[in-house]
């Protein structure tokens, strides 16, 4: 036994093993800030991985990115977008596309603070 496999620990398994030796999403549409939620959470989960059933549960509370998926779930986002892609296609979940922080600046407001900075 080589010295890597020693220092594995006891539940991790091949990353082959968890994308059932796939190496491609069938759908590609998984970035890092695309929203991923529950489409059917009744939907019957039997012949899921326990990955993608971990995944359900981290989207029940509500809408996580993909990269929040991928940090719960200590997965590379190559492997990441295979499990959403098959959870898409068998109807557990849905994307709500990107979501970014887009908020105009009110300028009364920008132009107080600058005024309380140059008072300083």
């Amino acid at each position: 036994m080589t010295a890597s496999r020693r220092t594995r620990g006891p539940g991790l398994v091949g990353l082959h093993v968890v994308t059932g030796g796939r190496y491609e999403p069938s759908r590609n549409h998984f970035d890092f800030v695309t929203s991923v939620c529950l489409a059917n959470p009744g939907l019957e989960r039997t012949g899921l991985t326990p990955e993608q059933r971990r995944v359900l549960e981290l989207c029940q509370p509500g809408a996580l990115s993909v990269a929040e998926v991928g940090a719960y779930l200590e997965l590379p986002l190559s492997v990441l977008r295979i499990l959403l892609a098959d959870l898409m296609e068998r109807g557990h979940i849905t994307t709500n596309g990107k979501f970014y922080a887009v908020q105009t600046a009110d300028r009364q407001l920008l132009e107080a603070v600058l005024e309380g900075l140059h008072n300083l």
